[in-house]
């Protein structure tokens, strides 16, 4: 859905010198402090020299704080009259949430499965992994399949260190992946959540936070940097700028609706919607590649 992510904003960021045209927002959950908000803005606003952040209402600049963001109006001036600010135009790109047909990545799923053996955001352990049942559990993708043509031309595979062969681009690594409940996996390919590996690898919602997750922390047990299967930070990264840019730029990336009954014209809904043409490519990337899920 188009808009959805501006909608129930109660943080909205300006020029200063254009204080009615509101350059994007965020919804405000409390995991996020001044310090976290002017870094998702380093994301966001490219600039030729250094700049200040003022909560309108106070007068007040923002500061690199432990301290939780207010909700309110913000105005990004520079310091200098001569230095430009705008929004960076990095692209945001279009994810899908899809089922295997092929079987292709049956070793990143087990490789995860094993390494995790619980959901990594919200710590609830599969206690019948014991019996190989793993249904509520998907192994998901930092960087979807969907995209691995963009992985391998930006040199994202340059970062997994363990690739199944000599042809592997590595998407399918688990240092790719994270093991997730299902429905939190779904927030995950949507960019409703992300994992933020220089914030203490602190989980910061840009929904309403319906799972309850927002400040809770990475799982240690898929992180541990010398374990050569555990997830590459450099990807995790990746996943939170995308992030900012899907949640906070302008009035947000369209949101996609992931549930297709048995029965229901997925192909008609697609085509009716947003970003029609990238979605149903990614769409059919994804099933001619086998992918578990996003």
């Amino acid at each position: 859905m188009a808009g959805r992510r501006a909608l129930g904003r109660d943080v909205h960021f300006y020029l200063f010198s254009e204080p009615e045209k509101p350059l994007g927002g965020m919804r405000l959950n409390p995991s996020v402090t001044e310090k976290s908000f002017l870094s998702m803005l380093g994301i966001l606003i490219v600039a030729s020299g250094p700049y200040r952040v003022t909560l309108r209402s106070t007068g007040i600049d923002l500061m690199p704080t432990d301290d939780a963001l207010k909700p309110g109006h913000y105005d990004i001036g520079p310091y200098h009259r001569r230095d430009t600010i705008f929004i960076t135009d990095e692209p945001c790109i279009t994810r899908t949430l899809s089922r295997t047909i092929t079987g292709r990545d049956d070793i990143f799923r087990a490789r995860v499965r094993e390494r995790d053996g619980k959901c990594v955001i919200s710590g609830v352990v599969n206690r019948d992994s014991t019996w190989n049942e793993w249904r509520g559990f998907e192994a998901a993708h930092i960087f979807p399949v969907s995209s691995e043509e963009y992985f391998v031309q930006n040199g994202f595979s340059r970062w997994i260190t363990n690739p199944i062969g000599p042809l592997d681009t590595g998407i399918n690594s688990s240092q790719n992946g994270l093991l997730m409940l299902s429905n939190i996996h779904q927030k995950f390919d949507g960019f409703d959540f992300s994992i933020n590996p220089d914030d203490g690898y602190k989980i910061t919602c840009f929904d309403s936070d319906s799972f309850r997750i927002d400040g809770r922390t990475l799982d240690p047990i898929c992180r541990d940097h010398n374990n050569a299967i555990g997830v590459r930070d450099e990807l995790l990264r990746w996943h939170f700028r995308q992030a900012v840019l899907a949640n906070m730029r302008g009035a947000g990336e369209p949101s996609f609706e992931m549930d297709f009954p048995p029965g229901s014209d997925m192909m008609g809904e697609i085509l009716s919607g947003p970003k029609a043409a990238e979605r149903m490519e990614a769409e059919l990337f994804s099933r001619l590649s086998g992918v578990s899920s996003g």
